[in-house]
């Protein structure tokens, strides 16, 4: 294999100089060659499959548009997960097509990227969604708990019945920060507000995300909030069938139910994703970073479409927090600890 950190670095150019010159070629070859150089990029979606209408095909769009920013300078390929077990067949086929930077989307897939970032020290990778601490990965993380927290601010103000709802999929340190930061944001907005939760165990299952929201439904909730997939799209299904109302995640799911949907507790991994492969062709990607992407960098937020079906009264509320959150006097939870600390009546 081909030493790709090597040349997305640009840390080989005196050797590469000096090799070109014992060749009798000169720098403007070297250039030449460099200027020719075609990226590889490449993501690894989990089971959820790149079309999740979630943060895959978020994922997917930021190298889209990687591809349509730079055109022949970049190839830009997915390959699909139909299960845990594929994760490292997924990584040896890009190694095996010598693939320049390989992302890994969601935290299942981070022993499979930890395991090969060890085996090929020189090949690039990138993991969303969770920590890799190697000189040759690049950590993508983003403050899904405050996102949450917005999200919980409208769905409590937002609530006709005081009953409001979380629905995750496996749980996990992600997903916490997902339940915790929507609870505190319900409670702080609301302090007799009802919030229940139940998990799925998967990300695919959308016949049991709907089921599951039915259930709640018929239990007085009236707003839900999902981070489990493709289960999320069935109970935003669910929602639009009850004519009750839903709150997306990672990407703005307003389109898949224009009644129904108050808001998405979004995170721009297309924009993530899209800064780091720009950062390779333009010859100043640094591997072995943890980049967080914040509430003020713009990393995190709601939809814009939020506008569409949630009280302007509302949204005012919500960005007022927002900036509180921004100065320091409001900090989110984004683990059970921490949200017990500071909602002790509410465990």
């Amino acid at each position: 294999m081909k030493l790709k950190k090597l040349l997305a670095l640009g840390l080989t150019t005196v050797m590469t100089a000096g090799l070109l010159v014992g060749c009798g070629s000169s720098e403007g070859d070297t250039a030449e060659k460099s200027e020719d150089k075609v990226y590889k990029i490449g993501m690894i979606t989990d089971t959820g499959g790149v079309n999740d209408e979630s943060f895959n095909q978020s994922a997917w769009k930021g190298l889209q548009d990687l591809k349509k920013e730079y055109g022949d300078k970049v190839e830009v390929k997915y390959l699909e997960s139909k299960q845990d077990a594929d994760y490292v067949p997924n990584v040896e086929t890009y190694m095996d097509e010598e693939y320049d930077l390989v992302i890994g989307v969601g935290y299942k897939l981070e022993p499979a990227i930890k395991e090969a970032a060890k085996n090929y020290p020189d090949q690039q990778f990138a993991i969303i969604d969770s920590v890799v601490e190697a000189d040759n990965v690049n950590s993508l993380t983003f403050e899904d708990n405050v996102s949450s927290y917005l999200a919980g601010l409208v769905a409590a103000r937002m609530s006709e019945t005081g009953k409001v709802a979380f629905i995750g999929g496996m749980e996990s340190e992600v997903i916490a920060k997902f339940e915790y930061g929507f609870k505190a944001g319900a409670y702080t907005a609301k302090e007799d507000i009802e919030v229940s939760s139940q998990y799925t165990n998967s990300y695919t299952d959308a016949a049991l995300g709907k089921s599951i929201a039915n259930q709640m439904h018929n239990n007085g909730v009236d707003v839900i909030f999902t981070a489990a997939g493709a289960c999320g799209t069935g109970a935003i299904e669910a929602a639009k069938e009850n004519n009750k109302k839903a709150i997306g995640v990672d990407s703005d799911q307003y389109n898949l139910a224009p009644d129904n949907m108050l808001t998405s507790a979004m995170k721009n991994i297309d924009v993530a994703v899209f800064n780091l492969g720009k950062s390779m062709i333009e010859g100043n990607y640094k591997g072995g970073q943890i980049i967080v992407n914040t509430l003020e960098t713009g990393g995190v937020g709601i939809a814009p479409t939020s506008d569409k079906n949630v009280q302007p009264d509302v949204l005012n509320y919500v960005n007022e927090m927002a900036e509180k959150i921004k100065s320091g006097e409001i900090k989110v939870p984004a683990t059970k600890e921490e949200f017990e600390a500071a909602f002790p009546d509410k465990k």
